[in-house]
């Protein structure tokens, strides 16, 4: 009987570690320097972060030496700017580095994960896709927890009052692709919506209005339920709505996704293959507590 009990362990421990092993994540940085045509990097600090904390997230973002990039301050007017029916005295923590480039399209990464706690890296890409920002790379970082909403409003500000920017962003697309994350946020709240879904849901949107060219709000509330029947995701009548209205938005000022659509397929694949992944975890660690019930039920037997 010890022998059964020790060869029972023996495999527990076997598939446990093999999993634990599957879980193994690595992570690097890399330093891009200075692009000589666009200028300075460009960082956006929260305006109600302490000096101790804008020293701690210019650490996070990587800035050794602060002569190498240009500073500014993103306050609450500008998150009233930016985004209608907000409150200009919210305290703006979120912060972001923006370095612009040629090529590579739109590369996001929140550095400290573990403050951003509504937006994810996908969802900051889709919305500055909406607002026609293009090849840069954007770095987000706060010191204490907050949704990642006002990160979006210094990227914005950046590219309007910025001297290295280039170009100014239109404000009417600024003010959809806002709307877009709000949309965004507000439905990954709801039970059996990941962000990753939804965020796949507004991309795959996207890529059919670049492929059909909607003329009319009847067509783009076509697309929206042909999308939603396609990803077997429930609404209620009010959600498809806030849907409907978004995208017309996005139709009516005649927002070129073509230009995009390299990008859109992109993020599209990749969300696909980290949702097919969850999957293919829930899969695996339903094995494993199927296995572990087995055991301890032959554990059981043996004692009965």
């Amino acid at each position: 009987m010890f022998k059964r009990i020790s060869l029972i362990v023996f495999m527990a421990a076997l598939v446990f570690g093999f999993g634990m092993s599957g879980l193994t994540k690595a992570a690097g940085n890399h330093d891009t320097g200075i692009n000589e045509k666009y200028g300075l990097p460009i960082v956006v600090l929260g305006e109600t972060l302490s000096d101790a904390q804008k020293a701690e997230v210019r650490k996070d973002l990587g800035v050794e030496d602060t002569s190498q990039v240009e500073e500014i301050t993103v306050t609450g007017d500008d998150l009233v700017h930016y985004i209608q029916g907000e409150n200009r005295n919210s305290h703006m923590y979120s912060s972001a580095k923006i370095t612009r480039s040629d090529s590579g399209g739109i590369q996001v990464n929140i550095v400290t994960p573990e403050n951003i706690t509504e937006v994810t890296e996908d969802m900051y890409k889709n919305a500055l896709l909406t607002a026609g920002v293009e090849n840069a790379e954007i770095e987000v970082a706060s010191p204490v927890k907050v949704s990642g909403h006002s990160a979006l409003v210094g990227i914005y500000k950046a590219y309007d009052d910025s001297s290295s920017s280039g170009s100014k962003l239109d404000s009417d697309r600024t003010k959809v692709a806002s709307q877009e994350l709000n949309v965004a946020t507000e439905l990954a709240n709801k039970e059996g919506l990941s962000n990753d879904k939804v965020t796949q849901l507004l991309t795959e949107i996207k890529q059919e209005i670049a492929s059909q060219h909607p003329a009319t709000k009847a067509d783009i509330e076509k697309i929206v339920d042909d999308k939603l029947n396609a990803l077997n995701i429930q609404l209620s009548d009010a959600d498809r709505q806030l849907l409907y209205d978004l995208f017309d938005q996005m139709r009516q000022l005649n927002i070129n996704f073509d230009s995009v659509k390299s990008e859109l397929s992109n993020l599209s694949g990749k969300l696909s293959d980290k949702l097919n992944e969850v999957a293919n975890d829930k899969g695996f660690w339903q094995s494993v507590s199927d296995f572990f019930e087995r055991i301890f039920s032959a554990i059981s037997s043996l004692f009965s």
